[in-house]
């Protein structure tokens, strides 16, 4: 009689750890973006000597960190699928508050800066209640947003330019906040740190997979238990917080406040970083590292312009084909994805 034999035993395979091109492949936009950077960095070096001086690596540093802060809670809004047209008022806004609270009613800075960041984190969560509470386009709250903002920083301040003239009691922070250490302007250390966070947030923490999750799909985020409006709230509070910090960094790098033109088009500068570092405007893609290389690369547009000796009114032209070559690459992404 004939034995059956046993069948061998399934071999199991210990699941293999992601290749070099595999790795490679995720970062391709933020590789894309870095080789863009050194391109444009290199042929400015051999245009203008100027590049590499020490003072204009200084101001160019000042300005990265300035924009990249609020730029880091653009991109998670985007990241869900949202926009955020409002921030450039805000500024203007928060300007004009910081203004009267530090001249005009005396308020200590300790005070005085914590208010303003409340303020902003507060407009934040409005704007995400009216979009997830009343469902409203995003487009369309934060675009009534700039319209108000900006009129009532006119409003309160007469239409007039507001200055920290030479009271006492806040110069020391305001030279701080402007100062450099160990030769690096203070808001790029700043921008590190919100940046860092801000990594953090969005790869290391369920939050920042919800993020995620919603822009690809709200509708499925939801089905699945995800608390969607919570989420979009969260990024758009979260949003309003850094564009305080960065609305008073601005507004004590500048010494005053003009609320007519304070802080316009600024939104551009964070939009155009982000979708020039792959946070597509569809939501659901995004990295950190990728929002900062494209803060360097948009902020590198005006200091092209300036040292080259072109018409300052080409930065925004040029800024705008940017933000299309951006967006076309995007669209070119997704389709072959």
């Amino acid at each position: 009689m004939n034995e059956s034999v046993p069948p061998s035993p399934t071999t199991l395979r210990a699941p293999t750890a992601p290749t070099l091109a595999t790795r490679l492949a995720s970062w391709r936009r933020e590789l894309a973006v870095l080789g863009l950077l050194l391109v444009v960095g290199t042929a400015l070096a051999l245009a203008s000597p100027q590049f590499l001086t020490g003072q204009n690596l200084q101001n160019l540093a000042r300005r990265v960190g300035m924009s990249g802060i609020f730029a880091v809670g653009l991109g998670l809004v985007i990241i869900t699928g949202g926009i955020d047209l409002s921030v450039g008022s805000l500024f203007a806004l928060l300007g004009i508050l910081q203004c009267f609270l530090l001249v005009d009613w005396h308020v200590a800075w300790w005070l005085a800066l914590p208010l303003i960041l409340a303020c902003g984190g507060l407009l934040g969560l409005g704007h995400g209640l009216l979009i997830t509470g009343l469902r409203l386009w995003p487009f369309i709250v934060t675009l009534c947003g700039l319209l108000i903002y900006r009129g009532t920083a006119q409003f309160i301040a007469g239409n007039n330019s507001k200055g920290f003239g030479t009271g006492e009691g806040f110069h020391g922070v305001q030279a701080f906040l402007t100062g450099a250490w160990c030769g690096v302007p203070m808001p790029f250390w700043l921008m590190l740190v919100v940046a860092g966070a801000g990594g953090v947030l969005l790869h290391g923490t369920v939050y920042g997979r919800h993020l995620y999750a919603v822009g690809h799909n709200e509708e499925a985020a939801r089905h699945s238990g995800i608390r969607t409006g919570l989420v979009i709230t969260g990024a758009y509070v979260l949003c309003g917080l850094t564009a305080a910090l960065s609305s008073i960094l601005f507004a004590f790098d500048s010494g005053g406040i003009t609320p007519s033109n304070h802080g316009n088009f600024y939104e551009l500068y964070g939009i155009a970083a982000a979708v020039v570092a792959g946070c597509s405007l569809r939501g659901g893609q995004g990295s950190m590292v990728g929002i900062v290389l494209g803060v360097v690369l948009i902020q590198l547009i005006p200091n092209l312009v300036n040292l080259l000796g072109w018409d300052t009114s080409l930065t925004f032209a040029v800024m705008g084909v940017v933000i299309l070559a951006g967006a076309i690459a995007d669209g070119v992404l997704t389709r072959r994805e």
